[in-house]
């Protein structure tokens, strides 16, 4: 069993993007929180019929807890 209980969001705008979903649901798109939701919602990811990645109104999403901080230093390789 998890520590990280999952919790849902339905979708409540036609055509919404999955990174736009992220930045609501955990305050930034960044962060490995994109790669989260579509972790936890792996029907979302590859499809075909919708190279955009959009995600159609009333589409209920499973909301895993936000992924810990990843060292976000910034990578200068010109210096």
């Amino acid at each position: 069993m998890t520590d990280n209980p999952v919790t849902t969001y339905t979708v409540t705008e036609d055509a919404e993007r999955i990174d736009r979903v992220a930045r609501d649901l955990y305050g930034s798109e960044r962060g490995a929180t994109t790669e989260t939701l579509l972790t936890a919602n792996r029907r979302l990811s590859g499809d075909k019929k919708n190279p955009a990645g959009d995600v159609a109104f009333g589409t209920i999403l499973s909301v895993p807890a936000a992924p810990e901080a990843a060292d976000e230093t910034p990578v200068r390789p010109w210096e």
